[in-house]
């Protein structure tokens, strides 16, 4: 699980809470080095494994967050990423962790998901977005913003050891969500709400449509590399 500074936490935090009680499974929280990382919220969470000592992965995982878009021109966090989603069973992320796994190379061709403000984007990364919480294609598991992590975590906790496993892990969670308020996507909230909400964050929105541009142009003027 790729941790870095400014991600959102509970892009984080709520699919390791699943995928952590894999039977057997060793869960890395990966950085550049190891120590404490500080999310957008100002929480800390500590990264266990360096880039450099990081085994080969079964299953590699990108959160998003407002830092996501310092990494998109990283070579050494996009590197890092190609080879271990090269040898990888399955590739995977929430929220805006997919326009990273985009910038990697790694959605090229496959059904994709993001946070709704952002699905426009995948596209540019030769993703096809798909309208859905959690989005499965081949080895490619994609979910929706923030808090669909939770529901990320238990699909690939049934891909992993089956529905059963999945079952009683969301049971244990108590995952039996009612939300207070019916606005949790534009296509059931309030017009005004939704206007209000893509306000406030134009700025964000603006900055990454500019990314994804410039990713395009990089990509068509880049030569080829030798096979």
């Amino acid at each position: 699980m790729l941790l870095y500074p400014g991600l959102t936490q509970l892009d984080l935090t709520g699919p390791y809470e699943v995928l952590s009680r894999v039977p057997g499974a060793r869960v890395h929280l990966v950085w550049k080095k190891t120590g404490v990382v500080e999310a957008d919220s100002g929480l800390g969470i500590v990264a266990t494994t360096s880039f450099e000592t990081c085994p080969p992965l079964d299953l590699v995982f990108v959160p998003g967050g407002f830092g996501q878009m310092a990494l998109m021109n990283d070579a050494i966090v996009l590197e890092f990423l190609r080879t271990q989603g090269a040898r990888a069973r399955w590739v995977t992320s929430v929220c805006t962790g997919a326009l990273l796994l985009g910038a990697a190379g790694l959605l090229e061709g496959y059904d994709a998901a993001t946070h709704w403000m952002y699905m426009e984007l995948l596209p540019a990364f030769g993703a096809r977005p798909v309208d859905q919480r959690v989005v499965v294609d081949r080895n490619r598991i994609t979910a929706g913003g923030v808090t669909a992590g939770i529901d990320f975590g238990l699909r690939v906790l049934a891909e992993l050891g089956g529905e059963d496993l999945a079952k009683g892990v969301q049971l244990g969670l108590e995952y039996d969500p009612h939300p207070p308020f019916d606005c949790g996507h534009p296509r059931v909230a309030d017009p005004r709400i939704v206007a209000a909400v893509r306000a406030q964050f134009a700025t964000r929105i603006s900055q990454r449509q500019e990314q994804a541009r410039l990713g395009v142009r990089a990509e068509l003027t880049t030569p080829p590399s030798p096979a």
